[in-house]
């Protein structure tokens, strides 16, 4: 993938792992190993963001729980079936990782920038609070003609600008990347406690074609 394609996506994320690496998948010979990191927003929640990286950048570095890294990448999605169903998998696939002191200060420890189409529309609705919100699923083209489809939210003005975007709608965002846990009925006795991953929106403009 050639360095172009960070000017559409490029993240970057400091905090702490919390999970041990683990190897995902092989492509070509190449490992490539998965973990979570935890990145604390200015309120104290923290977000739990999923990392995928390739052995070439970690093969001198002792990852494990509690080491406190930077990851500078991008947001990468794929399809994964799961039960006949095909799931969404959100990552943050690094292309550089270095590990930092725990106290360093961090002003901004979690920021993404997207430029990409709207591909579905926009959906607006109010919270049980009255705030208002908007769900967009972001088109984000890459190397070799692939794409990545990155569920985004916006809020208050931001959600009232996305609500009129039309499909094939051309905009910038820059925001988190964030967690957020949902409760799934599997049926009248069961619930389960998921996890979505999502672009939380600060800040969105329109590109001029």
């Amino acid at each position: 993938m050639g360095d172009n394609n960070l000017a559409t996506n490029s993240c970057i994320v400091t905090g702490e792992i919390c999970s041990e690496p683990e190897l995902s998948h092989k492509s070509y010979g190449e490992g490539f190993y998965s973990f979570e990191i935890r990145v604390e927003r200015l309120s104290g929640y923290c977000d739990i963001v999923p990392v995928t990286v390739s052995e070439r950048l970690i093969i001198d570095m002792a990852l494990k729980e509690k080491t406190w890294i930077q990851i500078n990448g991008q947001l990468r999605t794929y399809n994964k079936l799961e039960e006949d169903k095909n799931r969404l998998i959100i990552t943050i696939f690094a292309r550089d990782i270095n590990m930092v002191s725990s106290n360093e200060l961090v002003k901004n420890p979690n920021k993404i920038f997207l430029e990409g189409y709207v591909c579905k529309k926009p959906i607006y609705r109010l919270t049980p609070l009255g705030r208002e919100i908007c769900d967009i699923m972001l088109a984000v083209n890459r190397a070799y003609n692939k794409s990545d489809y990155i569920p985004c939210i916006a809020w208050g003005r931001n959600a009232k600008f996305s609500q009129v975007l039309d499909v094939g709608a051309h905009i910038k965002v820059w925001g988190r990347v964030q967690s957020r846990e949902y409760k799934k009925k599997l049926d009248e006795d069961i619930v389960e406690t998921k996890t979505a991953f999502e672009v939380s929106i600060l800040k969105m403009e329109s590109c001029e074609e």
